[in-house]
């Protein structure tokens, strides 16, 4: 019986160590944590302004993910040090996201459909498979059928479906209806081609479950509900506590 993965994203236990500036909550200690309990895969974003996941955390996390024997997945924007930094790591995976300075957190899939930022894209994708050629690569991008298809033609390997919008319309209780059939109509057009369907972003144990109902997405990449529950019931517990829901929903063949 098949599964979805789990990747635990711990971006967030860095922004608690950065608010002062200390050497803890160690990063590395978390991902320990998380891969002890269950987790498949170990999520952190190395931003360009450095606002929590610091340049040392790259190869702690990833030793970590290897003592565990599991993939780390590098989300990075595509700018020419990122892509330096990851043909130099050689994640097992690399999930490429939008990045603006003024934004709280991700706001939005990747633009693949305007021309400048396509090439951006993949010259990004061409250098990391040129130079690393075992690490994997994800395209973080709103499921929406035109961009699908342009990342088609891209050399990855994966989509990361953002489902931020989905999360809020879930947390005020507005019809999800909308969102379900694009996701359901965009796996159809990703996997045809034997890509991944993954899926992240704003998601909770409760809007999980109705992902999960549908079957859609092999892969859900969760942190900042993740950290924050942690702060109450302890990391190890959510962590047990989200696989056990995951596990109730096997994928289908």
């Amino acid at each position: 019986m098949k599964y979805p993965r789990l990747g635990v994203n711990i971006d967030h236990v860095a922004t608690l160590r950065q608010q002062r500036g200390e050497f803890y909550p160690e990063v590395s200690r978390a991902a320990d944590i998380c891969l002890a309990s269950g987790a498949d895969q170990i999520t952190i974003h190395l931003r360009e302004d450095r606002r929590h996941i610091q340049d040392r955390d790259v190869p702690d996390t990833h030793n970590e993910c290897r003592k565990f024997k599991r993939p780390l997945n590098f989300e990075m924007g595509c700018s020419d040090e990122m892509v330096q930094i990851a043909c130099n790591q050689k994640p097992e995976w690399v999930c490429l996201v939008p990045e603006k300075r003024a934004e709280r957190t991700t706001e939005g899939g990747l633009d693949v459909v305007d021309p400048n930022n396509y090439l951006r894209v993949k010259n990004a994708c061409e250098t990391i498979k040129k130079k690393s050629p075992n690490t994997k690569i994800s395209l973080f991008v709103e499921a929406n059928p035109e961009v699908l298809k342009r990342c088609l033609t891209l050399n990855a390997d994966a989509v990361e479906i953002h489902t931020g919008e989905y999360a809020k319309d879930f947390l005020n209780k507005k019809d999800l209806s909308s969102h379900l059939k694009m996701y359901r109509e965009g796996r159809t057009i990703i996997k045809a081609q034997g890509w991944g369907y993954h899926a992240g972003h704003g998601l909770t144990l409760e809007s999980l479950e109705t992902l999960l109902s549908e079957r859609q997405f092999e892969e859900y990449n969760i942190g900042h509900w993740i950290i924050g529950e942690a702060l109450f019931f302890g990391l190890s517990d959510v962590v047990k506590k989200m696989l056990t829901l995951m596990n109730k929903y096997p994928l289908e063949a």
